[in-house]
């Protein structure tokens, strides 16, 4: 620089400059403004292919779904090469790819998380997650900006090979089947858990919906909507890698169908050429992920920052980046060579239904988390001689309709759950009323024989053989089950008394009703609660308020039918309790 002035220096003596006269000032200011703008434009060139802005950038970080990540990344790298300006500070974008439910349950404390989910800018999948944040950290900074950076409906997938013509009449209720424990099914759906996943809370979401439309009550509802998620948790996947998987290693027998969002339908056949899926648009709608832009900041500077790269976001070039990534873009603009009808795509957008509220996704999580919680029951049958009667129209006593019902009721339990099996009657067991057949333990366990524990509960369970002189010892079995229960409670886990019984209770010199609660008011807590579930089958239970009681008080239920053959559809009734909130609805 001082070279310059020098140069510009050199002038003729100061009589020739007054000969110039006032053009001569004009036309010299006028060359000392070339100067300086050439000197500005040279240093904002020096700075630029130096640190970018005098090294004083505003680093603005930025933490996107996976999946969204590639495309921002770009949408980035052109944004930082054109230096945006904060004040005289040059914005650099820095974007992470940051798994939406880790973010979510990081600022909650609600959950499981790791890695770094600090960011100044979020960019979740979905609303659901923000939404959440909100109604469970009220003082959480979620500025949400009205922005949508990209779009994908839920949809349908399924392998290619297996797929059947998608005609537009596939409605959620198809998705999931709703029938008691036991009936075969013709396809295994598949969710990534919703715990973790939009596209697995979606899935909640609009079956829910669907189950609440159809069902003319709120016990079948709960009964249906407690089937579909025991159904749903048997072909959970614990991520997107893991469900991937699942769906590409479907056979014919019973081929997978996975709800995903459609830019992952593209992403796993792009993946997957050997085993491609083929979407399919559901009829009543579907919900959709949005990827808001979330600001997560409250300083000047980086709040303006993220107004500067929201602007970059929705530029048509930007919007262009992720439609070419399977993404619908915020208007609905679609690339037909990315998601194209070859492939089973369709370019006009679904119907779309309206979001989750904040009260749908805490009340749809729990559920689901309740469930997900492994079970410990200890079922008692009644083995006294009342069960050698037979059952009007199918051949088979009461204890083998009661037998095969709850042998198919061991399909609604995991592997992971505990589950033990007593009978009882009157001295079916020296002077005690009731046997152990089975121990608690997990169904996965195997015994000496190597023999799984669900197949010895199984075969046990329709192996047992009434006593024809056995009378009904209900009330001390129900206390000696409470009471093991109680001893040996699992907090990790939903300890439950199970009982089936065809009849009063009949011991003359026995326990009374009054005793009996008055033992169990004594054991009970509300931090370590063990519900009593009794269902009461055939003609022989005349009297149901003791056993209504008892439910009430252990937070359990009493069920009653004169057919033993409903005795699975009651299971799933009972499973419900699991889920009822009182009547309490999250619309």
């Amino acid at each position: 620089m001082g070279r310059h002035r020098g140069r510009y220096a050199e002038e003729p003596s100061g009589r020739s400059r007054r000969r110039r006269g006032r053009g001569g000032a004009f036309a010299a200011l006028a060359a000392a403004m070339v100067i300086v703008v050439g000197l500005a434009v040279a240093g904002v060139y020096m700075f630029g292919q130096g640190d970018g802005c005098g090294g004083s950038d505003i680093e603005l970080d930025v933490a996107v779904s996976p999946e969204l990540g590639p495309a921002l990344a770009d949408v980035a790298g052109d944004f930082n090469a054109e230096e945006h300006k904060v004040d005289n500070s040059c914005v650099r974008a820095n974007v992470r790819q940051v798994d939406s439910a880790n973010v979510a349950y990081k600022i909650t404390g609600s959950g499981a998380t790791m890695g770094d989910t600090e960011s100044d800018v979020w960019i979740p999948d979905s609303s659901v997650w923000p939404r959440l944040v909100q109604s469970q950290s009220g003082d959480a900074v979620i500025t949400e900006t009205g922005t949508s950076l990209a779009r994908s409906p839920l949809v349908l997938a399924e392998l290619a090979e297996f797929a059947e013509a998608d005609d537009g009449e596939t409605t959620w209720m198809d998705v999931v089947p709703t029938a008691a424990p036991g009936e075969e099914s013709d396809r295994t759906v598949r969710v990534v858990d919703p715990a973790r996943s939009s596209s697995g809370l979606g899935t909640l979401y609009l079956l829910h919906g669907a189950l609440e439309e159809a069902s003319p009550d709120a016990d079948t509802f709960n009964a249906h909507m407690t089937a579909a998620l025991q159904s749903l948790h048997q072909g959970a996947s614990a991520d997107e890698d893991a469900a991937f998987l699942a769906l590409s290693g479907g056979g014919a027998e019973a081929p997978p169908v996975m709800v995903m969002s459609e830019q992952a339908v593209w992403r796993y056949n792009a993946a997957h050429a050997d085993a491609e899926a083929q979407p399919s648009y559901l009829s009543d709608g579907t919900y959709f992920l949005d990827y808001p832009y979330i600001v997560r900041s409250e300083d000047s500077d980086i709040t303006r920052a993220a107004e500067v790269f929201r602007t970059a976001v929705r530029t048509d070039e930007a919007v262009q980046r992720f439609v070419d990534e399977g993404f619908r873009g915020p208007d609905g603009e679609v690339n037909g060579s990315v998601l194209t009808e070859e492939a089973g795509f369709r370019a006009d957008e679904p119907a779309e239904l309206p979001a989750p509220s904040e009260g749908s996704i805490t009340e749809l999580t729990r559920s689901w988390n309740q469930l997900k919680m492994d079970s410990r029951v200890l079922t008692i049958v009644d083995v006294s001689g009342s069960m050698l009667a037979e059952v009007p129209g199918t051949g088979l006593t009461r204890m083998q309709v009661a037998g095969a019902a709850s042998a198919e009721g061991l399909q609604m339990f995991s592997d992971s759950s505990e589950l033990g099996l007593w009978k009882f009657s009157t001295n079916v067991n020296n002077d005690l009323h009731y046997q152990e057949i089975a121990p608690i333990r997990e169904l996965q366990a195997t015994d000496d024989a190597g023999n799984a524990h669900r197949d010895v509960i199984g075969t046990a369970l329709q192996g047992l053989e009434p006593l024809p002189q056995g009378d009904t010892a209900l009330y001390e079995t129900y206390l000696a089950a409470y009471q093991e229960m109680s001893r040996t409670y699992r907090p990790d886990r939903t300890n439950v008394v199970l009982m089936l019984t065809d009849g009063d209770n009949d011991n003359p010199g026995g326990l009374e009703f009054e005793e009996l609660m008055s033992q169990i008011d004594s054991l009970a807590s509300p931090t370590r609660p063990i519900p009593i579930i009794t269902i009461a089958f055939g003609p022989d239970v005349q009297n149901l308020e003791p056993l209504q009681e008892i439910a009430a008080a252990t937070g359990g239920a009493a069920y009653m039918t004169e057919d033993p053959t409903e005795i699975g559809d009651i299971f799933l009734q009972a499973f419900s309790l699991r889920i009822a909130d009182d009547g309490t609805e999250e619309e």
